[in-house]
């Protein structure tokens, strides 16, 4: 189960001033769904052929994985990198969070 700090990181990350890089986004999204593990990467569905962002987020979660990333470790570095995004892009905490996924 996710730590407070973790859960006030992914909910800080959406209340960046600026839009992170894609390279950024990836490693925010291999980081968050290594540390939640939800599904497991091996149960998790691989994408379709011609989607190509889902193979772009799989193939940065698979990296994780395969570096041996453990879920605690991929919390903590998740935590670091929203810390450092902060300083890079800003951060307004009266920002309404983005909605993600939609």
């Amino acid at each position: 189960m996710p730590s407070a700090n973790f859960e006030a990181a992914a909910k800080a990350v959406k209340q960046l001033k600026a839009k992170p890089s894609q390279d950024e986004l990836l490693q925010l999204y291999a980081l968050y769904k290594q540390a939640t593990q939800n599904p497991k990467f091996e149960s998790a569905d691989k994408p379709g052929t011609f989607d190509f962002t889902g193979k772009a987020k799989y193939r940065a979660w698979e990296n994780v994985v395969k570096e041996g990333i453990t879920p605690a470790d991929a919390e903590k570095k998740y935590i670091a990198l929203v810390a450092e995004l902060k300083q890079k892009h800003g951060y307004d905490p009266s920002k309404t969070p983005e909605t993600v996924g939609s």
